[in-house]
C-alpha cells in the first residue's frame, strides 16, 4: 500500500488485507517523492489535460507503481496485479509503469479477465459480493463512486455521475467547503519560488511552510477552508472513451495560479513559448497516458530546470469562496523594467524605433493583401472562411 498522502486508517486497511488472505502488508511512505519528483516538475511546466485537470490521478501513478515493483523485488515476485477497470486509463498507466521499471513483469488484471467480469460487470455486483463476505468498504449502492485520493487531489467517478447532466450531490465532495459554505472573509498568503520550485508559503497568520511536504499540506488546508479547486468535467480518456469526473485539487490550484503568474514577471518570452508548446502539452500527455517511464519522459523533463533558472520571487495571493486571487508579486531578475514600461516615462524606450518594427513586420501582411486583391479576394468587402467582412 502507497502512502501519497490520502487521508485513510492505514492499520485497518492492514487488517483488513491480512483478514481476506494477504500473506504480508507492505505500507511505503512516499509522500516526499511524490511532491518532489513528479507533482513539482508537472507544476513548473504548468501541466494540464485540455485545458482543465490538473492530472492528480495520473502524477500519482508511477510512484506507486515504482513502490510495487520494489515490493515485488523483495519478495522475489513474478506478477504483479492491480484492480483497474478494463475501460479506465489506469490500467495502462500501471503496466507500462510496470514494464518500465522491470520488462520482464507479468501482470495480473481481473477486470479483463472473462470469468471475472461475467461473474462481476460492474461496482454493484462487487458491492453484493463485499456484502455477501463481510468485507467492509466505504463505497454504498447509494453512493458506489470510484474515487482515488492522494495529496493532490481526490476524484470521483462512477453512479449517477455517469449521466453528465446530474449534478453532483453536495455530501459527495470530501476536500473543499462549498462556496455558500466557506468564510465570508478572505485570507491572503505570500509564496516564495526558487528556479520555479515553492520554497517558502507565509500564511496571514505568519505560520511559515519551508518542507516540500509541509507546503502542500498547509496549501491544502487554506484552499480546502476556501473552496478552492472543485473542477466538474467530460474528459477524452487515452482508450477513446469519455468519461465524466469530478476532482478536488485544493493545494494544487493555489501552486499552479502562483507559479504562472510568477513566470510573467521573470520568464523570457520566447522561453516560455516553446516551454509552453513542447514541455506543457507533451509531459501532460505522458502523464495522463502513462509512459513516464519512457525515453521521451527523460528527455521533456530534462529541460525543465534550465527553463526556470529565472523563476525566482514571491507572488502574494488572496483566497475568497473558489478563487485564487493575485494581488501582487516581485523579483530581483531585473527582467521587468519599470520605468521602461511606464506610460509616464519613456524610461530608455525611443517610441520612434517601433516604426520599423512595424514596417519590417508588415512586408508579408502587405503582400498577403495585395495577393488577395488580385483574386478579387480582398478589400473591405470581402468576406472571410467564417462568412464575415474581412
Amino acid at each position: 500500500m502507497a502512502d501519497v498522502g490520502q487521508e485513510e486508517d492505514f492499520e485497518a486497511a492492514r487488517g483488513k488485507a491480512l483478514a481476506v488472505g494477504a500473506k504480508k502488508f507492505y505500507l511505503q511512505d512516499l509522500k516526499r517523492e511524490f511532491i518532489t519528483e513528479l507533482i513539482y516538475p508537472a507544476m513548473q511546466a504548468n501541466c494540464i489535460y485540455e485545458n482543465v485537470y490538473l492530472l492528480g490521478t495520473s502524477l500519482a501513478r508511477p510512484v506507486i507503481a515504482r513502490g510495487m515493483i520494489e515490493v515485488a523485488d523483495t519478495e522475489g515476485c513474478d506478477y504483479v496485479s492491480h484492480g483497474c477497470t478494463g475501460k479506465g486509463n489506469d490500467q495502462v498507466r500501471f503496466e507500462l509503469a510496470f514494464y518500465g521499471l522491470r520488462p520482464d513483469i507479468k501482470v495480473i488484471a481481473p477486470w479483463r479477465i472473462p470469468e471475472f467480469y461475467d461473474r462481476f460487470p460492474g461496482r454493484q455486483a462487487l458491492l453484493a459480493y463485499a456484502a455477501e463476505k463481510q468485507i467492509p468498504v466505504q463505497q454504498t449502492a447509494a453512493k458506489p463512486w470510484s474515487t482515488d485520493e492522494n495529496l493532490f487531489h481526490i476524484s470521483y467517478e462512477a453512479g449517477i455521475l455517469e449521466n453528465p447532466n446530474v449534478t453532483p450531490p453536495g455530501d459527495m465532495w470530501k476536500l473543499t467547503s462549498a462556496l455558500d459554505a466557506a468564510p465570508s472573509e478572505p485570507e491572503r498568503l505570500s509564496i516564495e519560488f526558487k528556479a520555479g520550485l515553492p520554497v517558502k508559503v507565509i500564511t496571514e497568520d505568519q505560520k511559515t511552510f519551508t518542507d516540500p511536504v509541509d507546503i502542500f499540506l498547509g496549501l491544502n488546508a487554506l484552499a480546502r477552508k476556501h473552496g478552492v479547486g472543485r473542477i466538474d468535467i467530460v474528459e477524452n480518456r487515452f482508450i477513446g472513451v469519455k468519461s465524466r469526473g469530478c476532482y478536488e485539487s485544493p493545494g494544487a490550484t493555489i501552486l499552479r495560479a502562483a507559479h504562472m503568474d510568477i513566470e510573467g514577471l521573470t520568464l523570457d518570452r520566447n522561453v516560455r513559448a516553446l516551454r509552453d508548446q513542447f514541455i506543457t502539452i507533451e509531459l501532460g500527455r505522458i502523464l495522463y497516458n502513462g509512459t513516464f517511464f519512457s525515453p521521451e519522459r527523460e528527455f521533456i523533463t530534462s529541460a525543465i530546470p534550465a527553463s526556470q533558472r529565472t523563476v525566482n520571487g514571491v507572488v502574494r495571493l488572496k483566497l475568497y469562496r473558489g478563487n485564487v486571487v493575485v494581488e501582487g508579486r516581485y523579483s530581483d531578475e531585473g527582467l521587468y523594467d519599470e520605468a521602461q514600461s511606464s506610460m509616464d516615462e519613456l524610461g530608455g524606450f525611443e517610441p520612434t524605433d517601433t516604426t520599423g518594427f512595424i514596417q519590417i513586420q508588415s512586408i508579408r501582411i502587405k503582400k498577403w493583401a495585395q495577393s488577395n486583391i488580385r483574386k478579387g479576394q480582398g478589400g473591405v468587402q470581402a468576406k472571410d472562411v467564417y462568412g464575415s467582412r474581412a
